[in-house]
């Protein structure tokens, strides 16, 4: 007959496979492994201070050795786009921008693109622009500062 605490372990065990299985982003499963190790070691017949020990150490020791290595293979990688490097560049601007006709485009980068002033201000075209972010395909730009002479 098996004992309360082996019942514990197996709960501790299937609640920990759950929330695993439930989140997936390795919180958990750890615990499974301590309580897997536990629930073996009640059934043996080991002490609550063994079981605890065990538990703990298995979890420790199961995070440490696996937790680097999947890491690696659930981690997402940010891939950067052609976009993305135009940020903080110069550009000129093609059509005047003006936010409350919805109009505007500037050239950068060797494409036409469609933009708004960051600031609200109309921006005539010829004028010399600072890409500030995009928005979509939109670019939101600032108008450059008069270089003194």
């Amino acid at each position: 007959m098996m004992s309360g605490m082996v019942w514990l372990w197996l709960a501790v065990t299937a609640l920990s496979v759950f929330v695993e299985a439930a989140t997936w982003v390795l919180v958990s499963v750890w615990f499974a492994a301590g309580a897997l190790c536990a629930t073996f070691a009640a059934y043996a017949g080991a002490s609550l201070t063994v079981q605890l020990l065990l538990f703990v150490g298995v979890s420790i020791a199961a995070c440490l050795a696996v937790r680097p290595l999947a890491r690696r293979f659930v981690a997402t990688r940010v891939v950067p786009t052609n976009a993305d490097r135009i940020l903080g560049r110069q550009a000129k601007v093609t059509e005047a921008i003006d936010n409350a006709a919805a109009t505007g485009a500037v050239y950068a980068d060797g494409k036409t693109w469609t933009a708004r002033s960051a600031d609200g201000r109309v921006i005539p075209a010829g004028e010399l622009v600072e890409v500030e972010r995009m928005e979509g395909v939109k670019l939101i730009v600032r108008q450059r500062a008069a270089v003194p002479a």
